[in-house]
């Protein structure tokens, strides 16, 4: 009891804080360039290949979480944290040389490594040093400094792209990568008795890739997520459709709406539990992607980005608290590492999936977005029939 009490009142510590700031960081970096890169892959003559601009990128995630999941329980959180910013931070660099689509592609494929590896660190870190009766409430808080990163960053890439050049904003992501690592570099280790890198820790057994006992959040993380696929891939072709020329709108107004519900949803699923919160995200996500999909002016789209980004708000800490509340400590970057391919698969083949229904034709945007309220409505179907809370 003495050890919780005193873990409970170093939750919003030093150590807390600079995790928010580097995850804030991070996500900045990546986010920033999302909305300019569709006409960037056009200008290459790339426009039939808008799909793959985040399905690859999910791709590495996700094959990249095994190897991530083993390492942040082996060798440390810290180090699987700095392996992925140093990749986003040198990929920054690399988009200006690109001068064909092939080349363009291949870049995405391995800057996906960087979010498999800096978001699974982050999550065991903050697991590490969270007491299990406010891991919501926790989650939450560092849910709300990457949301921040991902509302600041089309935004800021954005007005980059227009007052100066592309290839400055690019530079700009480099730079906000490399402070997420400068924070992260010098924070304690939290796994007990890490051990030294070596190349037979890449050796990823079949009972390694994934933990079986965080099978329910993942279902639930693949079917919500989906979604947000859909959204990465179409939404700035759609604001474009609307004529609204800032195409980075639409996320701007999303994250804002999703601070302003992610730490005190978290606080409620500590309290009534995470599967009763899940349920109410779900079935707000349909409602957004419904409203998405009849959308016909900026009110209406930005009006659905803020219903999507509540349910955003309410469904991203609880699933990760849940997660951790079914895992086992010694294999807690593993569960994570599970979770997320389960994100990356679900974001992947939304984006795949929206940039095949969608095809460049305006009229088929409304199939986009209704296909994303299906997949969220199999999500609560499964929340009603089959999720269970964690034993306490």
């Amino acid at each position: 009891m003495e050890q919780i009490a005193e873990k409970t009142l170093r939750v919003y510590g030093l150590q807390f804080g600079l995790l928010c700031l580097s995850s804030f960081l991070f996500f900045a970096s990546f986010n920033m360039i999302i909305p300019e890169l569709p006409n960037y892959l056009s200008s290459l003559g790339g426009e039939a290949y808008k799909g793959l601009i985040i399905a690859l990128f999910t791709l590495t995630a996700g094959l990249s979480r095994p190897f991530s999941g083993k390492l942040a329980d082996k060798v440390g959180r810290i180090p699987v944290m700095v392996a992925g910013g140093v990749v986003c931070l040198a990929c920054g660099f690399l988009y200006p040389l690109t001068g064909s689509v092939a080349a363009f592609l291949l870049l995405r494929f391995v800057h996906g490594f960087s979010t498999g590896f800096t978001p699974t660190g982050i999550a065991a870190y903050v697991a590490d040093i969270t007491p299990v009766n406010r891991r919501g409430e926790a989650t939450g808080m560092l849910g709300l400094a990457g949301s921040l990163g991902m509302a600041a960053g089309p935004a800021i890439g954005g007005a980059i792209a227009n007052f100066y050049s592309l290839d400055v904003m690019f530079y700009a992501s480099s730079a906000m990568a490399f402070l997420a690592v400068a924070v992260v570099g010098r924070m304690p280790e939290t796994l007990p008795a890490p051990q030294q890198f070596k190349l037979r820790l890449l050796k990823i057994g079949r009972n390694e890739v994934l933990e079986p006992r965080v099978l329910s959040p993942s279902v639930v993380m693949f079917f919500t997520i989906f979604s947000f696929g859909i959204i990465l891939t179409v939404v700035p072709d759609f604001s474009e459709h609307l004529g609204i020329q800032n195409k980075g709108l639409f996320f701007t107004s999303f994250t804002l709406s999703s601070l302003a519900v992610r730490f005190l949803a978290g606080k409620i699923s500590d309290k009534y539990g995470r599967v009763t919160i899940l349920k109410v995200s779900a079935a707000v996500l349909v409602l957004a992607l419904v409203w998405l999909g009849l959308a016909t002016s900026m009110f209406d789209l930005l009006t659905a980005a803020a219903i999507f980004g509540i349910a955003s708000g309410m469904n991203s800490p609880t699933v990760f608290a849940w997660t951790i509340d079914l895992s086992h400590e010694a294999h807690r970057g593993r569960a994570m590492a599970t979770m997320y391919i389960a994100m990356e698969a679900g974001i992947g083949i939304g984006a795949l999936t929206s940039g095949w229904i969608y095809n460049n034709q305006a009229s088929n945007f409304p199939a986009v977005f209704f296909s994303g309220a299906a997949a969220a409505g199999l999500a609560f179907f499964y929340l009603m029939l089959f999720a269970k809370e964690a034993k306490a």
